[in-house]
């Protein structure tokens, strides 16, 4: 004859064996000591055998008890696994997310993965442009969020992270000696040009622009084989790039912030989903506003 377990009954045991007191569980459970009590003797009553013996250093579980933890434990995570994605609202559509083309490879995979994980139907579209036509983009309504790079500082955005602009040159290279400073950048409304050009020029350095208005790939390969070097955030500097020291010689950069930029029109439920699961992933990464 089939025999159905009682969920409340086995997260009671769970808890005492986690704890080793009655008192400890019932205060986790938010019940009275004797309600444990009684639901631990009712779930050794079905089984006919023991879970838990008492000693001097409070219980301890049986050998029965031993066997049934491991199962009680993995019971409990798939009864919570379904109670959560059964209760957790079914958001449907497709959500329009705004990016520059640097975070795309960094901060964004993770966030995407788990967002896609959490919430299955819905269709999210990356649109990467640089920061400043994000944020038209975003005003005008033909994104529905954006996370933006602007200097640190008063913004219409919501801070999700505050990062170092730095020099960066190839491993071992020497573009960064040269005068007029080679000097490869990304397009005329990259966020960065403006900072990295006022820079240079409070310092008395000239440059000259090796490459300039394409793809962060042509930038990196220019910069990897020292023709030139560029700027980037601190945490987005590409892999096999040098992040110059102070002693380079080159100006020292503006801070940056990363923010969230949201339209001013309503938002749709998705849209706030995924806002939401922004803010949630840059605080699980400890970097929400870190220096």
């Amino acid at each position: 004859m089939t025999r159905n377990l009682d969920i409340a009954l086995i997260r009671s045991f769970v808890t005492v064996a986690e704890t080793s007191s009655m008192t400890a569980a019932a205060n986790a459970l938010h019940l009275t000591q004797g309600a444990v009590s009684q639901q631990i003797k009712r779930l050794e009553d079905a089984f006919g055998r023991p879970l838990f013996e008492r000693n001097r250093r409070g219980l301890t579980l049986t050998n029965a008890g031993e066997r049934l933890l491991g199962k009680a434990r993995r019971l409990l995570g798939v009864n919570d696994e379904i109670w959560a994605e059964l209760t957790t609202p079914a958001f449907t559509g497709e959500v329009r997310l705004g990016m520059p083309y640097d975070l795309v490879t960094t901060c964004l995979p993770p966030i995407l993965k788990t967002y896609a994980q959490e919430y299955p139907h819905v269709d999210v579209s990356l649109v990467c442009l640089t920061s400043p036509l994000l944020a038209e983009a975003v005003a005008a309504g033909e994104i529905d969020l954006a996370i933006i790079e602007e200097p640190a500082g008063r913004s219409d955005g919501e801070c999700l992270a505050i990062e170092r602009l730095v020099w960066v040159g190839g491993k071992g290279g020497e573009a960064y000696l040269k005068r007029p400073l080679p000097l490869s950048i990304l397009s005329d409304t990259c966020a960065f040009r403006p900072v990295v050009f006022d820079a240079l020029r409070r310092a008395g350095i000239a440059w000259r622009t090796v490459f300039a208005n394409g793809g962060g790939e042509a930038v990196t390969a220019t910069v990897m084989t020292d023709l030139a070097v560029t700027a980037a955030l601190a945490a987005t500097a590409p892999p096999g790039l040098d992040v110059l020291a102070p002693q380079s010689g080159l100006p020292e950069l503006a801070t940056f912030a990363i923010n969230l930029h949201l339209p001013r029109a309503p938002m749709t439920p998705v849209a706030q989903g995924l806002a939401r699961h922004i803010r949630d992933s840059f605080v699980g990464q400890g970097r929400l506003k870190a220096a």
